[in-house]
């Protein structure tokens, strides 16, 4: 682990953390109403949301164990109010469960890198500092991207790199390094960098940004199976939330936008056959959609918090209890 560089709300300003707080709020109005931050990082979100709604209690997830550490500094003034939970978020439901926590009143997801592992130079997140390549969120745990450079065949790199990076460039990358790995295996990220450089053309990194963006995206979703996660944990929270309550998720690329996106419209949208006269219970929507589409941030919060540029918010409410398990 890196060493810490100051208290984590010195080192962190949460996305749309107003807008969230808004829209959440109205689900835990009661007291001990029950709030899960799926993602917690360094805990903003959550000390918003302790904040507004003095009587409800906080349950902060994350698989990155440094992070809970510092987001238990920042929350300790809320006592028992905010309890701490190691776990990956498509876990963090049946973990809840098992300490008897079976309903809940609102969720939140912010998807991505958090603050913490961007900010870490020892964490391999970012491709603008030589660092082990490393990208595991939860560091106890898993193979790393050095693992997945060096062992993967050039097929399987094509494709993580086309899909999860949405790269143009996917082929020549995935040559590139599995000839350049044959010399020496990879293990820092100014090496891969340097690669990136040569391997996509100049005019395209003229016109497309830094060129280990696509790259380093794809690699950590790969590593911590971001979108398999993220396809089991949504479900999960719906099915955990009480009549009235509420989900709210944040993304940063297309790939868990669609996820989200899709999930929230299946419960929002009657599921009756065309031809049936009545609309039985069982067939009603389950969820009602809070944004109109996926919600961006300002221009003044893109401009004072530069890494809420690509976040787009989604959020819905549940309208009405159905059997577990069955929007799976």
């Amino acid at each position: 682990m890196g060493a810490s560089r100051g208290d984590a709300a010195d080192r962190h300003t949460p996305v749309l953390a107003a807008r969230i707080t808004e829209i959440l709020s109205p689900a835990l109005q009661s007291e001990g109403a029950v709030f899960v931050d799926g993602t917690l990082g360094m805990g903003g979100h959550t000390q918003a949301i302790l904040e507004a709604n003095p009587g409800a209690i906080a349950y902060g997830v994350d698989r990155d164990t440094e992070a809970l550490a510092l987001a238990g500094k920042r929350l300790a003034a809320y006592g028992d109010r905010f309890r701490p939970v190691h776990a990956v978020y498509d876990e963090a439901f049946d973990v809840l469960a098992g300490q008897g926590v079976t309903q809940v009143d609102a969720v939140l997801f912010d998807l991505g890198v958090s603050s913490l592992q961007l900010d870490e130079s020892d964490r391999g997140f970012a491709y603008s500092v030589d660092a082990p390549l490393d990208m595991r969120m939860d560091q106890t745990t898993g193979r790393t991207a050095a693992d997945v450079l060096n062992t993967y065949s050039a097929p399987d790199l094509e494709r993580i790199l086309r899909v999860y990076g949405e790269e143009r460039f996917a082929r020549r990358i995935a040559s590139a390094i599995v000839r350049e790995r044959e010399e020496a295996p990879f293990t820092d990220s100014a090496r891969l960098v340097e690669l990136l450089r040569r391997a996509i053309p100049a005019a395209s990194q003229r016109t497309g940004g830094h060129p280990g963006k696509r790259t380093f995206q794809a690699l950590r979703i790969e590593v911590n199976a971001e979108l398999d996660v993220w396809r089991d944990a949504l479900p999960a929270a719906i099915d955990a939330l009480t009549v009235g309550g509420r989900v709210a998720v944040l993304s940063y690329h297309s790939l868990e936008d669609r996820i989200t996106k899709q999930a929230l419209a299946a419960g929002a949208t009657s599921t009756a056959p065309p031809d049936l006269p009545v609309e039985l219970p069982e067939h009603a929507p389950y969820l009602k959609l809070l944004t109109r589409g996926a919600e961006q941030p300002t221009a003044a919060e893109t401009e004072d918090n530069p890494r809420a540029a690509s976040a787009r918010l989604r959020a819905a409410e549940r309208i009405r209890s159905t059997t577990k398990g069955s929007r799976r």
